[in-house]
């Protein structure tokens, strides 16, 4: 790689940030007071606008489910469900038990066939 001189492009950029370095950064100031009024305004307006009442969770939850026809629907199918669930009709308990291909006698079932429970005996 060539060795960079004096002239290069990037020593350029030395020299500009050095000549910013330099000047005054200090603002004019009849800038600083129009920053200072539009300000002033811009705080006036927004405590002049009146302010929105902050929507319900229940409102914010319903909005986002997809209003009251969602809502309905979800409250049909709970209730439905919790029907089902305490009160089960006969045709689903022998569809389940054909399906399945077991009675409802789960309670005599071993889950442990294998497991020699005189071992644990004292």
């Amino acid at each position: 790689m060539a060795e960079m001189d004096k002239n290069s492009d990037l020593f350029v950029l030395d020299d500009l940030f050095a000549q910013a370095r330099s000047q005054d950064a200090t603002p004019a100031p009849d800038f600083m007071e129009r920053v200072l009024q539009d300000a002033l305004q811009a705080q006036a307006a927004a405590a002049a606008a009146p302010q929105r009442p902050r929507a319900s969770w229940f409102r914010q939850f319903s909005a986002a489910v997809g209003g009251w026809p969602a809502m309905a629907g979800l409250a049909t199918a709970g209730v439905a469900g919790l029907w089902i669930g305490v009160n089960p009709p006969s045709a689903i308990e022998t569809t389940t038990e054909n399906l399945l291909g077991t009675s409802s006698d789960l309670y005599l079932v071993d889950l442990m066939p294998s497991y020699d429970f005189t071992l644990t005996e004292g």
